[in-house]
């Protein structure tokens, strides 16, 4: 696939903004600067990146509790969710939404969801409200394994195939639903195979490879505007944190999984791999990515900055903006 410079900087600087955001979450959690659980996306970047580098701005995503990297690949400011994550009126809800609730309408972020599956039939009210107001928009909903055995997958991705909505379904499958191997709980091996029973495309990509993953977006995105309907995209990946920064059941000898599996997923790593793609080909140069790496340490310093220094949202406002 011809991808110009520009496009592999963009994706390179996505992966890089994810991945060392919630290396900074994780790190503050630890530490209890942060209330609440947060969800982190390490390892994962390069399936969020590549479906995010095939929309348009004005096309929309639907998200899951662990959302911030398709936020920050859809466009987030990281000042803004940083700052909600800390429960700050300078957060993107004002501090209301926290880590499971970012939205951004402007960006077409429709928001994050602390419900499994949730995402899924909104993500297709999205496609069909498009459709109905004649605007050539394509909603992407993110997912994981374990949503994929929800009734809401199956509804959504029925009524999408019947009404050939504009709609790219990804679901991000990691392994595990919380510390439950997919294994255990799933009727079959790829999520993918699903597509077949509401005759809709259904592909298994290498979630670790971006290009892949960019290369099947866009091939997806292309047939939903064309009005073709739904296809499901299966990236396969892995988490390296836990289900929730700080669980127990990722430690010691019970754990749920081995650190030898998780240390041969590490030498898969979604970024080195892309590195090295780009400079082997001599598509980037290497002071090129390294200037990425410290534009964004920067910024996340400022975004961190930020959010300590915005005010707490007084008990007066806990009505507004909200539905009551």
């Amino acid at each position: 696939m011809d991808v110009g410079k520009d496009k592999l900087l963009e994706m390179y600087r996505s992966m890089q903004r994810i991945r060392l955001f919630e290396s900074r979450i994780r790190d503050l959690a630890m530490a209890n600067e942060i209330p609440g659980f947060v969800h982190v996306s390490i390892g994962e970047e390069a399936s969020a990146t590549g479906i995010c580098a095939a929309l348009r701005k004005t096309d929309r995503i639907t998200s899951t509790h662990r959302g911030h990297g398709h936020l920050i690949a859809k466009g987030g400011r990281l000042d803004k969710m940083m700052a909600e994550i800390y429960g700050k009126r300078g957060g993107y809800c004002k501090g209301k939404g926290g880590s499971m609730h970012i939205v951004d309408f402007s960006l077409g972020i429709l928001g994050a969801n602390g419900i499994v599956g949730a995402g899924l039939p909104i993500a297709t009210g999205s496609a069909l409200a498009a459709v109905v107001a004649g605007r050539d928009e394509v909603s992407a909903c993110f997912f994981g394994d374990g949503a994929s055995n929800e009734g809401t997958f199956h509804e959504s991705l029925n009524l999408a195939a019947v009404w050939k909505l504009p709609v790219v379904f990804v679901c991000e499958n990691n392994g595990f639903g919380e510390f439950t191997p997919m294994q255990t709980v799933t009727s079959v091996k790829d999520i993918a195979v699903r597509a077949q029973g509401y005759g809709i495309p259904g592909h298994i990509v290498d979630g670790n490879d971006v290009m892949e993953v960019y290369q099947y977006a866009t091939e997806a995105v292309a047939r939903a505007r064309a009005g073709e309907g739904p296809t499901l995209l299966e990236c396969k990946t892995y988490r390296w944190e836990g289900h929730v920064v700080g669980e127990q059941a990722f430690l010691g000898e019970e754990a749920y999984r081995k650190k030898t599996e998780i240390e041969e997923w590490k030498r898969k790593c979604p970024i080195i791999r892309f590195q090295q793609w780009c400079l082997e080909g001599g598509k980037i140069s290497e002071a090129e990515l390294k200037n990425i790496v410290s534009e964004t340490d920067k910024e996340l310093d400022e975004a961190i900055a930020f959010a300590r220094s915005s005010e707490l949202p007084d008990v007066s406002e806990v009505t507004d903006d909200v539905y009551v």
